[in-house]
């Protein structure tokens, strides 16, 4: 068992407290916005016998398991984080397996460079995702249906608007979100500007459902991912609740603290809210036009205390476990790789105390117990 020491990214968008009070730790003043945990190459965990990602690369088998390496191959195949959203995250979309490696091929093929603006692909691998809900979450998930979105923007009383309303009530439902997305993000940007600027104005004095796209523009000024923003639901997690997002589903953060597990990937194709490129051919390739209600997670509990969150993929399994005072030990021992997160009281892991944000990678088949009170988040994969 090896405990872990942490990269906590810096980007903009973060919370500057959140992580901090979680670890006990003073804030910076600047945003903390995920901690990573994993074998992530651009910022691996680190153990007492070196970077994770390096560790797993010398016996895979050892750390990951047959059954592990057979399926996913000789790497760890999530990155399990902290994520802190102080401020909005870009509206996006992530590929299914197939799109991400035809899109990796035909990128590679055409010599775009790996860290090109432009570059759309930068793996062969999908990323679905999973978000549990730490604090109260704020965010927006797939798309609403079409006569709520066209209600939603005819409230604002914008006139430029309208053309986009009128299209919302067209049928099939599919065919009038595509094309209401296209036309937003191809239109002339200043004349988009002009729009969205009347938009946040209308929303602010609105307040209640308009607010959210309020604060979209405060952060965001003339992106038409404002506009966009509203064809989607809004999805508020209670703590313990989650999300899971996958392929196509357009989605965006926009406040609150949570656990984050992924596919290891980097593939994002940004729809607006984002100041980066925006492949719009692809993106709207990608994104699946199918509206529907998110459907909010509650784990399912098994007899040995382990709270399952269940999703249809394989590459990661998150679960947790709440253990009051005088709970036996758990055993946790298993076939596959983890990694143990604490995010609140002072539990064990075999014989490692745990604080809340700290955690432990467990190789393969190591016997390990969980003790002590507090709550534990367990990530591995299904193999």
């Amino acid at each position: 068992m090896e405990r872990l020491v942490n990269t906590v990214r810096p980007y903009a968008w973060g919370s500057t407290t959140a992580i901090p009070e979680l670890l006990g730790t003073a804030p910076t003043g600047e945003p903390q916005a995920e901690m990573w945990m994993g074998a992530h190459p651009g910022a691996p965990s680190r153990t007492d016998r070196g970077a994770l990602n390096e560790l797993i690369a010398s016996d895979p088998v050892r750390e990951l398991g047959e059954r592990a390496v057979e399926k996913f191959g000789p790497r760890l195949p999530f990155l399990l984080k902290l994520l802190a959203a102080g401020a909005p995250l870009s509206l996006q979309v992530h590929p299914d397996l197939e799109q991400a490696k035809a899109g990796y091929a035909a990128e590679e093929a055409a010599g775009i460079p790996i860290d090109a603006p432009h570059r759309t692909y930068k793996d062969p691998n999908h990323k679905p995702e999973l978000i549990c809900a730490l604090t109260p979450f704020d965010g927006l998930c797939g798309f609403r249906a079409p006569v709520e979105a066209a209600d939603l923007i005819a409230a604002l009383g914008v006139d430029s608007l309208k053309p986009y309303v009128d299209l919302l009530h067209a049928h099939p439902e599919e065919a009038a979100l595509r094309e209401v997305l296209t036309a937003l993000l191809t239109a002339d940007r200043e004349e988009m500007a002009h729009t969205v600027a009347e938009a946040a104005a209308a929303a602010d004095r609105l307040g209640g459902d308009h607010a959210p796209f309020a604060t979209l523009a405060h952060h965001f000024p003339g992106d038409p991912g404002v506009i966009a923003g509203m064809l989607l639901n809004r999805v508020r997690l209670q703590p313990g609740e989650a999300l899971y997002l996958g392929a196509g589903v357009p989605h965006a953060y926009i406040e609150g603290l949570g656990v984050e597990i992924m596919a290891n990937s980097d593939n994002v194709l940004r729809c607006g809210l984002t100041p980066k490129h925006v492949d719009v051919p692809e993106l709207l390739r990608v994104v699946r036009f199918e509206p529907n209600e998110p459907a909010v997670l509650r784990p399912e509990a098994s007899p040995s205390g382990e709270e399952v969150y269940e999703t249809p993929i394989d590459e990661f399994r998150l679960s947790r476990f709440v253990r009051p005072e005088g709970a036996a030990p758990t055993d946790v021992t298993a076939a596959t790789p983890q990694i143990l997160l604490a995010v609140a009281g002072s539990p064990r892991a075999g014989g490692v105390a745990l604080g809340p944000g700290e955690s432990v990678f467990v190789p393969a088949g190591e016997p390990t117990e969980l003790s002590g009170v507090g709550t534990v988040f367990r990530a591995t994969v299904v193999a």
